[in-house]
């Protein structure tokens, strides 16, 4: 009798506590993917590889809730495209941090349609050449 009581208690925060992890939704998502764009485009600017060839970009802040922050990606995209033409573009950081913003943009466009509310319209906020 005192073992099955003992057993019950112990399953009982296993239940309610979850056992396996809850999926993030939409939101959280793309949240955590801007900070860490605007994480990876600061290493970029900093790392012996690519600081040369990257100085001219600015640094990038990504926040999901200006509603210029598609339009910024594209553009800090189309730079990050142009240093095709030079060695660094061809780098694993810079590689990865054009995947990342393409997965960026899939999933704000695509799958969380509806989900993002953009608060504000501040073009300057997310772009600046000091960091």
């Amino acid at each position: 009798m005192f073992g099955s009581v003992l057993l019950g208690l112990m399953v009982i925060p296993l239940v309610w506590g979850q056992p396996y992890p809850i999926p993030p939704t939409c939101y959280s998502k793309v949240l955590d993917m801007g900070r860490e764009i605007s994480q990876r485009a600061m290493e970029i600017k900093r790392d012996y590889d690519t600081v040369r060839c990257t100085a001219h970009l600015p640094y990038l802040y990504i926040d999901m809730h200006n509603a210029c922050v598609m339009s910024t990606l594209g553009s800090y995209m189309s730079m990050l495209n142009g240093l095709r033409d030079r060695r660094c573009g061809y780098t694993r950081k810079v590689q990865e941090l054009r995947s990342k913003i393409n997965q960026l943009h899939i999933i704000t466009t695509q799958k969380c349609h509806g989900e993002l509310a953009f608060t504000y319209n501040d073009c300057a906020v997310l772009v600046s050449m000091s960091g």
